[in-house]
């Protein structure tokens, strides 16, 4: 078999069987028909490429706003006139610079950012120039985490050395009978010395890196107390055993030696390395709901590579990087669909739970569109693809996910400001407790000054304040991923919780957006049938959205069309024509009026349909009033149990709509609605929100994310109702990927408890330190003779990191 390479997108063809095509007298082979069109199209495209070019769809608004310029500087949203070549924060206002005119990325460049504080942004691994944490790839989650495997061993090994090191220390102190007396506390501080320093020294070091970087870049942070209170031990150790004459009198013993604290410092530097290899392993928990989208798509695709008639074609499965827009592939039971694209033809049940979060499958036929990585039922489907790669729904879910963790709440800022005093602030505390021990503590004075010194300096590291809000943030976005709920940023999370006012428009928000045939009544002397059949004849000719609801509702009937002659349209009021020699008016009481059609007791019993929410229109035969057609869009069945919930969250439901009073109040009254306003042009929307603003009210607003942009962006929290690829991810703070009510119960109940996690983290933070510092100072000696032991102080300060991120971690399995 011959093989030669398609010109188009690069797949090995079958010269035998592939389609070919000739040009400048030399023949060229493709996969698909597809490429053949697009070769004769611009041959000159594909033999003399300017620079590579992949053949995938040009990607969506929200990917190309997140990728990184490669050229054109940062300024800021807030301050235009701050403007630099690189990534940074603004110095007026310290919001993250943005790019002045961004340029797409290459996909393969790899970026590198601080968790904690998303304004750095590196193109290589490192650590975080403000707070020294690792910096962390932008795009997704590291599965080779290099940090925590140097952590884990940095740990094991010191906890070897240190643990000897404690054992004797404790033995000495308590039990000093015990101790052979051929060993002299001289060589036992030798000992100590020789095992203490690797485990501080060696599997401190990076502590100590990053508390110097904090001191030259002066950002000090919990690295630059641990750095100083293990350094600060360890180093009076190393000069009281080797100089132990310049020491007063009173500290030595009787032997002359000094009390050294290499136990403290191998000990604390031991648990400050456990801290951090707990935190590695949290952080990597928190990006759980990244790796498993991304663990969602399949790694193949199986494409049909002939015309396709839907009776098969030649067939191989091919890596899922290489599927092109305008490929036909074949989805078969139990398989997971590898793009988004178009059924073409098949019937099956399709599991879209791990992107909407519904777990009712979704019937799928020709024409319906298909959602990448969503798993097949029992039937088999052949489908077009049509985003690939980074256009692809699950890949802009992903994108989203990623850029929401690392964005910063509001209330992040209480964090941020307590910290910048914070660690001076300790630094002083500490100088106060040394200078107050050193001069009137008791005996040995300078002993108890530097160990309670150091115990200051180790229980307040602000490490659990710095963790409080990125750690909920990250775990909560996941998690609402998951649930079918977008968080486009933390602020939006964080107002989300303040809500007491939803504004839902309701085509398409609380009803299905999809007419259907209601009512049909005929008058005496008329038949509902002939009715029907009249008015769906005459409405196949005409483009109203409701006319599609008539002609479906005739044909569910098994009721066959007539021609139409004289077909006229009156604009807002209907259509006259003539079907089978008949003549037919189809509209409104204006049209009846216009024509001079007496509509007798028709407009009565269309009230009446109005109050049950349908819209009717008056039907005309041959001049006479003839009969009604009502048409109405069904509620959805999932929105009086979402109002319901929503009331229970103390939020009111305000309903806007273009229909006329009397059918919204039908709907209304059948939902529990608070409040509506009808018949409402699209630009007055927004003018609806500032006025409900005005009153003091915290507004979000859900509409379809495009029509109602400026009532989306005048809101406080902008929700873009949607299904499948339609979503609108760039028009709303957040956005739910199944277009109903009940997302909006799930990201009001998310914020919430994401909210209540943050300052439940705040709390233990603060706690902490409140109740921890005043102890590690000795204000309680004078009263009980209680001291803070340094080891105990580092122990508490693992503590609570370990309970803010175990707190936060929590959020994972929280009910939506």
């Amino acid at each position: 078999m011959s093989t030669d390479t398609d010109t188009v997108c690069g797949m090995k063809v079958d010269t035998g069987t592939g389609r070919s095509f000739e040009h400048a007298g030399e023949r060229y082979y493709f996969c698909s028909q597809h490429c053949v069109d697009k070769f004769k199209a611009d041959p000159d495209k594909y033999l003399n490429p300017v620079a590579p070019a992949p053949a995938t769809s040009a990607p969506s608004a929200s990917i190309l706003s997140a990728q990184i310029p490669s050229a054109g500087g940062y300024t800021c949203p807030m301050h235009p006139d701050v403007r630099q070549a690189t990534p940074g924060s603004c110095q007026k206002c310290g919001m993250a610079l943005e790019p002045v005119n961004p340029m797409p990325a290459k996909s393969s460049a790899t970026e590198y950012t601080c968790p904690m504080h998303p304004q750095i942004v590196r193109s290589e691994p490192g650590n975080c120039p403000i707070c020294g944490m690792a910096l962390e790839p932008r795009n997704a989650p590291a599965e080779d985490n290099t940090e925590l495997r140097d952590m884990t061993r940095r740990f094991w090994i010191s906890t070897a050395l240190a643990a000897p090191v404690f054992v004797i220390a404790m033995v000495t102190d308590l039990f000093p009978q015990l101790m052979p007396k051929s060993v002299s506390m001289t060589a036992l501080q030798w000992f100590e010395f020789a095992l203490a320093t690797p485990a501080v020294l060696w599997g401190g070091w990076p502590i100590f890196q990053r508390g110097w970087a904090s001191l030259v870049n002066r950002h000090l942070n919990m690295f630059t107390l641990i750095a100083l209170g293990v350094g600060v031990a360890w180093t009076y150790s190393v000069v009281a055993m080797l100089l132990p004459g310049v020491f007063p009198p009173a500290m030595r013993s009787m032997m002359g030696t000094v009390p050294v604290y290499f136990e403290a410092a191998a000990v604390i530097m031991a648990l400050v390395l456990l801290g951090q290899v707990m935190e590695l392993r949290a952080r990597s928990q928190t990006s759980a709901a990244i790796k498993l989208l991304l663990g969602l798509a399949p790694k193949t695709a199986r494409i049909v590579r002939s015309d396709v008639d839907g009776k098969g074609g030649n067939e191989e499965d091919i890596p899922l990087e290489q599927v092109q827009p305008g490929n036909v592939l074949r989805v078969r039971p139990g398989e997971k669909v590898p793009v988004d694209g178009l059924v073409l033809a098949g019937t099956s049940a399709l599991d879209e739970s791990m992107v909407t979060g519904e777990s009712i499958p979704v019937e799928k036929t020709t024409g319906a569109r298909l959602i990448g990585a969503t798993v097949n039922g029992t039937g088999s489907l052949l489908m077009r693809a049509e985003r690939v790669g980074a256009d692809t729904l699950l890949a802009q879910i992903v994108h989203m996910v990623s850029e929401a963790q690392r964005s910063r709440a509001p209330i992040q800022r209480l964090a941020d400001v307590t910290a910048g005093y914070f660690v001076p602030a300790v630094v002083g505390v500490a100088l106060i407790t040394l200078a107050v021990w050193g001069l009137w503590g008791p005996e040995p004075r300078l002993a108890h000054a530097i160990v309670n010194a150091v115990a200051v300096l180790i229980i307040a590291c602000p490490c659990a304040l710095g963790l409080a809000t990125p750690m909920s943030i990250m775990v909560g976005t996941g998690r609402g991923a998951l649930g079918g709920v977008l968080i486009k940023n933390a602020e939006a999370l964080e107002t989300m919780e303040k809500v007491n006012t939803l504004v839902v428009d309701k085509t398409g928000t609380l009803t299905e957006g999809k007419p259907r045939l209601m009512s049909v009544v005929a008058l005496a002397g008329f038949d509902e049938s002939a009715v029907l059949q009249l008015g769906a004849s005459l409405e196949r000719a005409s483009e109203h959205p409701l006319a599609a609801a008539i002609v479906n509702g005739a044909q569910e009937k098994g009721l066959a069309f007539a021609a139409v002659s004289d077909f006229r349209s009156f604009t807002g009021k209907g259509v006259a024509g003539t079907v089978d020699a008949r003549a037919v008016v189809l509209g409104n009481l204006k049209l009846f009026e216009e024509l001079k059609i007496d509509a007798g007791e028709l407009p009565a019993r269309a009230e009446a349909l109005r109050s049950d929410g349908q819209t009717v229109m008056l039907l005309a035969i041959d001049g006479r009033a003839a009969g009604l057609i009502g048409v109405a869009d069904p509620v959805k069945e999932s929105t009086p149990e979402a109002i319901r919930a929503l009331h229970e969250e103390g939020v009111q439901v305000i309903m806007l709509t273009g229909d006329n009073r009397t059918t919204a109040d039908a709907v209304a009254r059948k939902l529990g609605i608070d409040r509506i306003e009808a018949e409402v042009l699209p630009d007055q929307k927004a003018s609806i929100v500032k006025q409900l603003q005005a009153q003091g009210r915290i507004v979000a607003m859900a509409g379809d994310g495009i029509n109602d942009a400026p009532a989306l962006a005048q809101a406080q929290v902008g929700i873009a109702m949607g299904t499948g690829t339609d979503v609108a991810m760039e028009s709303a703070g957040v956005t739910l990927v199944k277009g109903d009510l009940n997302g909006i119960v799930r990201a009001v109940r998310l914020s919430r408890a994401t909210m209540r996690n943050i300052r439940q983290n705040l709390f233990f933070a603060f706690i902490y330190n409140v109740l921890g510092i005043p102890i590690a100072a000795g204000v309680l000696y004078p009263f009980f003779g209680l001291l803070l032991s340094p080891i105990i102080a580092a122990a508490a300060m693992s503590f609570s990191s370990v309970s803010v991120i175990t707190n936060a971690l929590r959020l994972r399995r929280v009910q939506l």
